[in-house]
């Protein structure tokens, strides 16, 4: 991205991780054209994770040290969105609203927080994946879970046993 510096900050305190505070405008035709405004560059050195970080805002109510904590915030809610994605499944949402989306990630995160107890209840080897698929199948089935969900598993059943639906 190209910009042109137009004023600089030069009043930061570099312990705090600040490393500048510009005030920018684009200077390539298309990007000028689409945002002709000026913006307000960050940079930004994150000593935990060893990172140099550039944020571009167009706010400039807030310090640069709240727009780099913002920002660095907000990566933590992209991280647990995620992990919805990733451990969550949700694949059809019940409703639209603002509430019906909200009670519908709660009930799966209580799900899934139930599923993890039970797990470490059980001193279960599967995975909490593994555990939602068991119990997903076995859901009319009247075994007890400690036998579904560990090693202590028995197959007694025998196939000769089973009824043929076929048979008249």
């Amino acid at each position: 991205m190209k910009y042109e510096v137009i004023e600089q900050n030069f009043n930061i305190d570099e312990a705090t991780g600040l490393r500048a505070d510009k005030t920018v405008i684009l200077t390539v035709a298309k990007s000028k054209k689409l945002y002709p405004e000026k913006l307000r560059l960050v940079e930004f050195y994150d000593s935990e994770n060893d990172e140099w970080l550039v944020f571009l805002t167009n706010n400039f109510e807030v310090s640069a040290l709240e727009v780099a904590f913002l920002y660095k915030n907000r990566w933590q809610i992209e991280v647990f969105f995620k992990w919805i994605k990733q451990n969550l499944v949700i694949k059809n949402l019940w409703g639209h609203s603002v509430n019906a989306v909200k009670i519908h990630l709660w009930t799966a995160i209580c799900v899934y927080l139930t599923v993890a107890d039970l797990k470490y209840a059980l001193k279960s080897n599967y995975s909490i994946y593994e555990i939602m698929q068991i119990l997903g199948v076995s859901a009319f089935d009247k075994t007890p879970i400690r036998e579904l969900l560990t090693e202590q598993r028995q197959c007694n059943q025998n196939v000769k046993e089973q009824l043929n639906l076929f048979e008249c």
